[in-house]
């Protein structure tokens, strides 16, 4: 069994930072990558961005290319998200969610991912 815990949000001025971390309990062998997906109020869920857990490939969605980077302790089994220069438009409840070894979506789908953390909540005011 595996379980997801966020953490490090909270209310930031536009232009700070934040680092949210989430901690994957039990074993990890068969992770492909962990992904995080963040859904504004009123807005649909969507992709932010992902790192590869073997490889460490990247991915970032373009609204947060520059701003924000993805990086992973596998000794840990965490992954990190450092968010620079936020906007209020960032404002949203940020996921971390675990993509298993043999999943054929793309680590931007969400429906690719197995595993969800419960959510940490990300505002930025302006």
């Amino acid at each position: 069994q595996v379980q997801l815990v966020e953490s490090g949000g909270g209310l930031v001025q536009a232009g700070g930072s934040l680092r949210l971390s989430c901690v994957a309990s039990g074993r990890t062998f068969n992770t492909y990558a962990m992904g995080w997906f963040r859904q504004a109020p009123g807005k649909e869920r969507e992709f932010v961005a992902a790192i590869s857990w073997s490889g460490g490939t990247i991915y970032y969605d373009d609204s947060v290319k520059g701003r924000f980077t993805i990086s992973r302790d596998t000794a840990k089994n965490t992954v990190y998200l450092q968010m620079n220069s936020l906007k209020s438009e960032d404002t949203a409840v940020c996921y971390c969610a675990r993509k298993l070894v043999g999943s054929l979506s793309s680590v931007q789908q969400e429906a690719g991912y197995a595993y969800w953390g419960q959510g940490t909540q990300v505002t930025v005011s302006s």
